[in-house]
């Protein structure tokens, strides 16, 4: 950077992890804080939830019901993970009078279309034999009726579901089909899930050909069945952040994926803020762990140039070992070529 050179920072998120982070930094007034809910395996976990001065709440699923709570990632968990922990964290909020609640969903442990979130707002997920169904998509094969009349209190603003995915629920390009295996569920399983999502879809009778319903394991579809309304994550805390009114006065903007490829501009950081760079006529460098060679340099429209910090460092595992170093490298090379 020149001397006379000043920079803004604004922490970014696509509505997953991350989200209540950036979120915080917009507002003075919001209040972070901790509250202890049932993990994806049963086992209690703190979660953070962060209330804004306007009355909104955030609330990440990685918090309460994500892969990372895990001790490890098996098959076991794959089938029985439960959003129970995410229904909490939602109905703590709406009792301290939240006016609208963001579910940040992203990171999921389950594919339970949200089932465990029901039960644990009210709702009544029963057996052939009348008995509350068990926790993950296992426990949604059992399933023989829903009954959401029991979900007394939600918020009176609603709730809007954040998500970078526009995946159905069902189907080749659906929660189990594509997600199942990033949870640890094997080949073989996959045909179990996807029964079990339709099954839950069979009962709750909404269209699970929606999209974005698919994200988190299908959990957007549990929060459809109860009203929410599924916004792009990205583009909504770039709302909330100001991004376009900030780079629009800026010469530069730098943004960063740790992979940088086809998908960083499909609902991602990097796409909200070229976008935003593009609309304003203010080049953008993108810095990353990996730069894919179909979007590297200026291959993508609106980006000046990319900066591959494994490149830099000679490969993945320096670059890995050694990431303040090689970030900060890769950020004066940016901003020395960008003027």
């Amino acid at each position: 950077m020149r001397p006379e050179d000043s920079t803004v920072l604004l922490p970014m998120a696509d509505g997953g992890e991350g989200t209540i982070d950036a979120l915080e930094t917009s507002d003075p007034g919001a209040a972070r804080m901790m509250l202890r809910v049932r993990g994806p395996l049963g086992v209690p976990v703190d979660a953070a939830l962060l209330k804004l001065s306007d009355g909104t709440w955030i609330v990440e699923l990685a918090e309460t019901s994500g892969i990372t709570r895990l001790e490890a990632v098996s098959r076991f968990s794959a089938c029985t993970a439960s959003t129970f922990g995410l229904g909490e964290a939602i109905r703590f909020a709406t009792s301290r009078g939240a006016q609208n609640v963001l579910v940040a969903l992203g990171s999921s442990a389950s594919t339970d279309a949200g089932a465990g979130m029901l039960q644990a707002l009210g709702a009544k997920l029963l057996d052939a034999s009348g008995r509350d169904i068990g926790p993950g998509n296992v426990g949604l094969h059992d399933l023989a009726s829903v009954d959401l009349s029991g979900i007394a209190m939600l918020p009176p603003r609603g709730i809007v579901a954040l998500t970078d995915v526009t995946n159905p629920l069902l189907g080749k390009r659906g929660a189990a089909a594509v997600f199942g295996p990033q949870k640890g569920a094997a080949s073989e399983d996959i045909v179990e899930f996807e029964s079990g999502l339709a099954r839950f879809a069979e009962l709750v009778g909404l269209e699970p050909d929606a999209p974005g319903a698919g994200a988190a394991g299908g959990t957007a579809y549990g929060l459809l069945a109860i009203g929410a309304t599924i916004s792009p994550g990205a583009a909504t805390i770039a709302e909330a952040i100001r991004l376009h009114e900030t780079i629009a006065s800026a010469d530069l903007a730098i943004t960063g994926e740790g992979s940088f490829d086809t998908q960083s501009l499909a609902g991602k950081v990097p796409s909200e803020v070229i976008e935003a760079a593009i609309a304003a006529s203010t080049p953008t460098v993108v810095l990353a762990g990996r730069v894919a060679d179909e979007v590297a340099n200026d291959r993508v429209r609106g980006v000046a140039a990319t900066w591959s910090l494994s490149e830099l460092a000679g490969s993945a595992e320096s670059a890995m070992r050694e990431t303040e170093l090689w970030a900060e490298t890769a950020g004066a090379r940016a901003a020395a070529s960008a003027f």
